[in-house]
This record gives structure tokens, sequence and C-alpha cells, in this order.
């Protein structure tokens, strides 16, 4: 299913050079005319270097879906040994990090006191290239933007492992908050916001030193944390007050808005304009809603139907469409932004929780 790249864009530079030598005696016009053509095709790689190809769903039922974003149709569907809880592609697109919980059969009583695994998978072939032990119940999986290192929360351990990207060794275990779980990285890999959901508090971890910093009273059980691009601005999904933290990280002042049912995971778009905020509910009285809030003016703008559990989401970068997972309902919604409507709905694995795209 996979297709072939388009060089379309790369033969008509190519032939406008060709045209324009061969047609125009004007140097002056020559040269004015090969800049707008080498400004347009540099235009169009980039908008090309942007095009998401796939994205990859972490599901609770022992699996990994990886779905064409083209065709928007399931590419395939990867069986992992366990419970798949959280993915991310990495920065160069080459690899799949994947948390994965021991599956001990949800037995009633039983220890959940066993190391789990971060997962790495290679894109173009679905194969395992890594699995590395990390702490107790592992939760979510991010890498630092420059590549280097790998981070995971263990949401039992009340720790965060610091994986190398090189060796595949974990160099630090850093102490959080209780209960660790979504965290971002920010956009110079300097620093973690690591949502500790046992004790109402974000940990900032310096990745220089290894260490966490302080921690941020936010509010009632967070989950999930979006940081600027600037740095300057911490955003919570706070599950217990079915709102969203936006955190002044200059004198650490904490605004709330009010947001759909048991937010899960929130997830900021690349101008820093809209957090897209997955309303999850509860099993009994699941959420199908995605809060759209403006982060300038504390507002929430959009409220936008999805399906049962919404939990995972992430934008694309050209801002044009949101992928969310919707836990209950076993799928993923594709939103057009434009419109602030569901245009897809995608069947995927059992109980899909993260959601990561590739481009």
């Amino acid at each position: 299913m996979k297709k072939a790249k388009n060089s379309f864009f790369t033969i008509l530079f190519i032939l406008g050079l060709i045209l324009t030598g061969c047609g125009n005696s004007n140097p002056e016009a020559t040269s004015k005319e090969q800049n707008e053509t080498q400004e347009q095709t540099s235009v169009k790689a980039s908008e090309n270097e942007q095009e998401v190809k796939y994205y990859f769903t972490a599901d609770e039922g022992g699996s990994i879906t990886k779905i064409n974003a083209d065709t928007n149709e399931v590419d395939s569907t990867i069986e992992v040994d366990g419970i798949a809880h959280n993915v991310q592609v990495s920065p160069d697109g080459k690899l799949l990090a994947a948390t994965i919980v021991p599956d001990m059969g949800h037995a009633h009583g039983e220890s959940m006191d066993m190391p789990g695994i971060a997962l790495f998978l290679d894109t173009a072939t679905n194969e395992v290239v890594k699995t590395v032990e990390v702490g107790n119940h592992p939760a979510h999986i991010v890498y630092t933007e420059d590549g280097k290192y790998v981070l995971v929360t263990n949401n039992e351990d009340h720790t965060v492992s610091v994986i190398d990207t090189t060796s595949f060794d974990v160099i630090q275990t850093i102490s959080t908050g209780k209960g660790p779980h979504g965290f971002r990285i920010s956009s110079d890999s300097s620093m973690a916001y690591i949502a500790n959901m046992g004790e109402d508090t974000v940990s900032v971890v310096n990745l220089e030193t290894m260490k966490e910093e302080k921690k941020i009273k936010v509010g009632q059980t967070p989950v999930t944390t979006a940081i600027s691009s600037d740095g300057k601005t911490l955003i919570v999904t706070l599950n217990s007050e079915n709102a969203l933290a936006i955190v002044n990280l200059e004198n650490d002042q904490v605004d709330k808005v009010s947001v759909g049912n048991g937010p899960a995971q929130v997830y900021l778009d690349g101008n820093d304009q809209y957090a897209y905020v997955a309303n999850q509910g509860t099993a009994e009285n699941p959420s199908n809603t995605v809060t759209v809030v403006d982060v300038q003016s504390k507002k929430a703008t959009a409220s936008i139907e999805v399906g049962k559990g919404a939990h995972g989401v992430v934008t694309s970068p050209d801002h044009q469409r949101v992928y969310v997972t919707n836990m209950f309902d076993h799928t993923v919604s594709v939103i057009d932004t434009e419109q602030n409507k569901v245009i897809e709905t995608i069947e995927v694995g059992h109980t899909p929780n993260g959601i990561s795209l590739m481009k």
C-alpha cells in the first residue's frame, strides 16, 4: 500500500531551467525567472516534508495499527505481546516507539509489579528493532526533538526512564511526583513537563542535569501536558475537574478553561493557537467530544463530536487535520479543522489509546 514518492515538482524545476536557458537571451530576466522557479520548488518541497504519510495507534487489546494517511485505510496491524498504551514516531520518521505493559490476564488481586517494555519498530518494515526494559506500568513515551533521548514515564514507580537512542540503554532514572503519566518535551529538548496523576502536580524535569527541578500544582488529576514552542506556556488536562489548565511558566499562574467530561489527552497545534482536548469520560459514562480551546483568549471555541471515549489526539503539521482515538468505539476520527467536523472514521485495534503521526 506504499506509494512511490512523486517527483513531479523536481521534473518541473529541471524543465523550467532548461526552457528558460534556451528561450530567454536577457541575463537579468533569466536570473529572475530562475530565482522564482527555485522559490516555488522550495515551497513545494517544504510542503511535501510536512505531509503526513502514516499514523499509528497503540491498541490496548495487544496491537499497533498503522494507517495510510493518504487513503485513511489500515495499512497493517502489528501484534504485540502485552498492552500497547502509547506510541510516538521518532523525529526522523524511521522508528516507532511504544510502551508495552505486560498482560497478566487482568486477574483480580494480581500484582502488576512487573517491568514494562519500551518497544522500537522500524516504520518501513514494521519489524522490531529493539526492546528495552523500563519501570512498572509504563505510560507515555516521547522523543526529544533533537532525537538524542526517549523518555518513558513509569506510573507505578513514580519515575521517568531516559533511554539513549544510539545505544538503547537506560542512562538515567529520574524521580517524579506520584503517578507520572502523559508529558511533552520543550522544542529545545531541554525540559520535560510530566503530569502526575497521583498528586495533582506537573514535574518539571531538566534534561541537562537529569533532575526534577520543581513541581507545579495545577489541579485535580492531571493526565497529559503540552508545551508552547517558545516554552512559556504549559497546557494540562485536569480529568477530575473537566478542565484545561493554562499555566504561565514565568510565574506559574494557573488559569482554567471548562472542557468536556473526563479530559484525557491534549495537543497544541503548531501555531500555538488552539489546544485540542480529547474528552474521554468513563466506560460507564463515555464522552464523545473534542473541545477546541483558544490559548490566548483562554476560551473554548468549539466542541466537535467524535466517537465514544475520545482519548489520544494529535494535529497534522499543516493544522488542517486532527486525529483522535476513540477507546470505546475502537476507531479513529479524522477532523477537518476548517469545518470542525469529522470527515473520516477508521476502525482500528481494540481500545486504541495513544496516537502519533509519521511525516
